[in-house]
């Protein structure tokens, strides 16, 4: 038991020095407090008020006895003092043979102390002779033997009653009138109300312990089930989202702080989630802008390692033309007459060099016009087998140096149509000669014009030559691309064709479609529209569709 206690003890000191209890323990600790101090207050007034009970009994005793003594021998009325009991010497009755009622004379010198009187009877003998307004007191004491006794003290004062007997001619002393005759002391036993003072006192604490008990058993349940509750559940819940449950929420119904409480910690919660929702919408947007900046640093890559090529290519075909012309343009300068024949070749290349050389800074510019909207529709009646005529007549001297056979297959049915007529021949330049620089010698090429509707016509070119697979043909349209792009390659070229032959399509509302099987040959086809010049129209009346 004492081991136990002492390690509570020990316990309660660590918890107090650390300072590291819990809501639960301050709050036992502070109302058990509160109730404690509460029921000393609240016992205190009974335990007082017994006390002065006790005090009351024993002088009411006191003044039974004292009403006995003076009725026996004081009361005036007596027919004879035969009748009065005998008093000694010190006016003790005689027939008390316990003495515990004494008279006890005072001399005429009021201030001086009778000597049988004890230390407390002539303390309260002094209190009251200073009021002037109680004549007795009582009080209880134990003896020496341990005894609980009830002391009665009255000072005797001479009435009007008592000046009949006690006059000069009478036989007792004279009196006068409220002299201090005397001090009657009484002294009983209080068996009886030492026990009646024992049980009284010990219900009071019994009723101060079971009161305790019973208010702690409340303080108790109220706290768990009132405060501690809640707050139990707000930890668990808060566990809960620390372990990354969101969902959960308080379900705390109380009608007081806690369920407010228990709202804000859900409003605040959902703002949480809404921030999350947020925060991870912003991480997606981010991703997703992330991802189209890695594409658009690759298309830059791509863009900028085509770039390279193309200066490089560029630099190589300008040099070539170059290099022709200022080498046959110094034989001319230096044997202007010596063979008529040779002269007449060496003038051939130079204008064959400069036309290449106008045919690239063409392509360059007609591009730059494309891209910047600053080139200009005409817009004509053309008729495409004359067009298509003219064109293979055109090529014929690089045809015919490479064997290669053109067979030209017009339908009868193609009207004339309106379109721009200096384009459409730029487009078809471009891919016939694509397709004699890629045919090989001996190789075919087939052009062919028909009407896809009543409002298309279709030009198509068909070479024999290497094809182009599946993944190039969505990189040949673009600028400055080339199947080979190195400087070695056997094709001359800007790269610039097929781009440039794009644009203008687009501006003339018509289309490019390619059909190739690697080395089986291409089929590039062209379709036009009928009259350009009411899609024109229709487009400008409609914005929205000329938009889209």
């Amino acid at each position: 038991m004492l081991q136990s206690m002492k390690r509570y003890y020990q316990y309660l000191k660590q918890k107090v020095f650390r300072k590291s209890f819990s809501l639960a323990e301050k709050c036992r600790l502070q109302f058990g407090g509160a109730v404690l101090f509460s029921l000393i207050l609240a016992l205190l007034i009974p335990y007082f008020w017994m006390n002065k009970l006790t005090e009351k009994t024993a002088l009411d005793s006191g003044r039974a006895i004292s009403q006995v003594f003076y009725e026996n021998h004081f009361e005036i009325g007596m027919s004879g003092s035969e009748n009065r009991p005998p008093l000694s010497e010190n006016a003790v009755l005689l027939t008390d043979p316990n003495h515990l009622v004494q008279l006890i004379r005072l001399s005429e010198n009021t201030e001086q102390m009778p000597s049988a009187l004890s230390d407390k009877q002539r303390e309260e003998l002094n209190i009251i002779r200073g009021k002037k307004t109680i004549n007795d007191s009582a009080w209880t004491e134990q003896d020496v033997q341990g005894f609980v006794q009830n002391h009665y003290l009255r000072l005797v004062r001479a009435e009007e009653n008592c000046l009949h007997c006690h006059t000069e001619e009478g036989l007792p002393p004279a009196f006068y009138n409220h002299q201090e005759v005397g001090v009657l002391v009484a002294t009983t036993p209080a068996k009886a109300l030492e026990w009646t003072l024992f049980m009284n006192r010990l219900w009071v604490v019994v009723a101060g312990l079971l009161a305790g008990t019973g208010a702690m058993v409340a303080f108790y349940t109220i706290i768990q089930r009132v405060i501690l509750r809640p707050i139990r559940q707000l930890r668990a819940q808060v566990n809960n989202i620390a372990d990354g449950n969101y969902d959960i929420r308080s379900s705390i119904k109380t009608g007081d702080e806690y369920e407010r409480l228990s709202d804000a910690f859900n409003h605040m919660l959902d703002n949480l989630m809404e921030s999350q929702h947020k925060l991870e919408q912003a991480n997606k947007n981010l991703d997703a802008k992330i991802s189209q900046l890695s594409e658009k640093n690759i298309e830059l890559f791509k863009a900028n390692k085509i770039k390279s090529e193309f200066l490089a290519n560029m630099s190589h075909e300008f040099r070539t033309p170059l290099n022709a012309i200022l080498g046959f343009a110094e034989l001319l300068r230096e044997k202007p007459a010596v063979d008529v024949e040779k002269s007449k070749r060496w003038a051939e290349n130079i204008v064959s060099s400069g036309r290449s050389l106008l045919n690239m800074i063409n392509d360059l510019l007609d591009l730059a016009k494309a891209e910047s909207a600053k080139m200009e529709i005409y817009i004509d009646k053309t008729s495409v087998p004359k067009l298509l005529e003219g064109l293979t007549a055109f090529f014929s001297p690089l045809t015919e140096q490479k064997t290669i056979k053109v067979r030209l297959d017009v339908a009868d049915d193609i009207p004339p149509i309106e379109t721009d007529s200096q384009k459409v021949q730029q487009i078809l330049y471009n891919l016939l000669s694509n397709a004699i620089k890629f045919t090989p010698e001996q190789g075919r090429i087939q052009i062919a014009a028909m009407m896809r509707d009543d409002t298309t016509v279709r030009i198509s070119i068909t070479d024999t030559g290497p094809g182009i697979s599946k993944e190039d043909q969505e990189k040949i349209f673009e600028k400055f691309h080339q199947l080979d792009g190195s400087i070695t390659r056997k094709g001359e070229g800007t790269g610039l064709g097929l781009a440039i032959c794009q644009q203008l399509a687009d501006l003339l509302a018509a289309s490019i479609d390619l059909e190739s099987t690697p080395g089986e040959g291409s089929t590039f086809s062209l379709d036009l529209p009928v009259n350009l010049k009411i899609l024109r129209d229709e487009g400008d009346e409609d914005p929205g569709d000329a938009e889209t």
